[in-house]
């Protein structure tokens, strides 16, 4: 593509070299560049892109985009290389990423989930509505990548760069997609990773403390000021009434709102609620008529995840019947999923990973298990520390008997992790022990079970693997639970 187009929209350019030539392909990543492209240099909280300029240009790029402030004065002296300054390199990169792939957002219906809890189970319910509906569907999200059905690859973060999101963009247009379902990460939206991109719907779930660490935001101002960005790029949006922040959402979005909730006066209201231990079912009015609704997730959020996806699906014009088939049916990796093993036991695996979450899931299994729950949880490292001792607090509460164990510690020590989660389950009357070893933690939990009682494994979910120390190894739940369960019956 000429360079030229790839640059329209990109204010504040200073160049020096020749503009009128083509590019065969655009990277923030030294490691893609080929003969001819351009590399933009985007400074990252581990690495700055501008160290790997020279790299860049060893491997055959021909453009090289700096932030202004950079120290290009090496750069200045080569021959035959365009040298771009800009303001800011990662709103070039997006702009540019949507340039070079011809806007795809714009050929598609594009929905955007955005929110604390519940971004997987929304989207998923959305997909399973429209396709029930015949819509030809993309989705992307914390598990994985879909296109009509088909699942392309498993997702490394919940919002692709803006390259790799554009690009994946482009392959759901040539699969003649009708509608896109997408979480939008508050991390995305602050790195503006979907900036350009043409939202026709934007979703607000809920918002509580998460994701308040140095590499992600400073606090709950910048982590809500982060997903508000997301109604400003929307043309119609919906948010949690029950949720004081999604209250705000409603009345300060730039997009026209509508709401929904339980408790609260809302556009879409669920009624007459019921929850079991295997679903949840509630009246809510689909077109002119009050409908019994029932979704095969129990718990109440499951209950606000509906409504969300339900107020999504009329504003496509999905039928009735449709939605109530679909929520039904619907069924998420990793979110309130029961393992079926040899023992009979029930073992839910949950990604619960917040305070809020936690509760939530606990207190959901609570409600209806005849037995004790039991509680299997850590906490990812390099996140957010505060919230580990009101987690082990939340269990120590709510659970008959907790097990903190690890979770992702990535580059942190998960003894010191442990330990913090245990100072908040010290301040309870809750029966717990510390078991480090993941794998050995699920075996405990299994042998001291009975089939009257749940295990929750909380925290992972959908993840097929542990990460520590920069390293992924494999540790999917439902393998690991059947493995200890073949290894008791020998």
């Amino acid at each position: 593509m000429e360079l030229k187009k790839i640059l329209q929209g990109i204010e504040g350019i200073k160049a020096k070299g020749d503009l009128d030539i083509d590019i065969p392909s655009i990277t923030n990543d030294s490691r893609n560049v080929e003969k001819g492209s351009m590399f933009i240099a985007v400074k990252g909280f581990e690495t700055d892109g501008h160290n790997y300029i020279e790299s860049a240009i060893k491997s055959g790029a021909k453009v090289i985009m700096v932030q202004e402030g950079a120290d290009i004065k090496s750069l200045l002296k080569l021959e035959n290389i365009t040298i771009l300054m800009v303001p800011d390199t990662r709103k070039a990169l997006a702009i540019a990423s949507c340039n070079f792939y011809d806007n795809p957002s714009r050929k598609f219906t594009l929905v955007g989930v955005t929110g604390t809890k519940g971004k997987t189970t929304t989207t998923y319910m959305i997909k399973q509505i429209l396709e029930k509906q015949g819509k030809k569907v993309g989705l992307l999200g914390t598990i994985a990548v879909y296109i009509n059905g088909k699942k392309l690859e498993d997702s490394a973060r919940t919002t692709p760069e803006s390259i790799e999101l554009q690009k994946t963009f482009a392959q759901m247009v040539k699969e003649k997609v009708d509608v896109v379902v997408m979480e939008v990460s508050s991390q995305s939206l602050k790195l503006d990773r979907v900036y350009g991109c043409d939202f026709d719907i934007g979703v607000f779930t809920n918002l509580s403390e998460d994701h308040i660490s140095p590499k992600e935001h400073p606090d709950m101002e910048d982590y809500f000021e982060s997903k508000m960005k997301l109604f400003d790029m929307c043309k119609f949006g919906f948010a949690n009434t029950d949720d004081l922040h999604g209250c705000k959402v409603a009345k300060s979005g730039k997009c026209e709102m509508a709401t929904y909730g339980i408790d609260n006066s809302a556009n879409l209201l669920a009624k007459d609620i019921t929850i079991t231990n295997s679903y949840a079912d509630f009246k809510v009015k689909l077109g002119q008529k009050n409908e019994r609704v029932k979704v095969g997730i129990p718990g109440r959020f499951s209950v606000y995840n509906s409504l969300a996806a339900i107020s999504v699906a009329l504003k496509l014009n999905v039928e009735p019947e449709i939605i109530k088939e679909a929520l039904e049916e619907v069924r998420v990796p990793g979110r309130s999923e029961m393992v079926d093993n040899k023992k009979e036991l029930n073992i839910m695996i949950d990604y619960a990973h917040s305070p809020e979450s936690l509760e939530n899931i606990l207190s959901a299994v609570k409600e209806y298990t005849q037995g004790r729950v039991i509680s299997v949880f850590g906490c990812g490292g390099d996140r957010d520390s505060g919230k580990r001792p009101i987690m082990g607090e939340i269990s120590g509460r709510i659970a008959d008997y907790t097990i903190i164990t690890s979770d992702n510690p990535r580059t942190e020590e998960p003894e010191v992790i442990v330990k913090q989660i245990e100072d908040g389950i010290k301040k309870t009357n809750g029966k717990y022990e510390c078991i480090v070893d993941r794998k050995e933690a699920i075996r405990k939990a299994i042998e001291m079970a009975n089939k009257r009682d749940i295990i929750v494994l909380a925290g992972k979910g959908h993840e097929p693997y542990q990460e520590i120390n920069h390293k992924t190894y494999p540790f999917d739940e439902r393998i690991i639970v059947r493995e200890i369960i073949e290894e008791m019956g020998k």
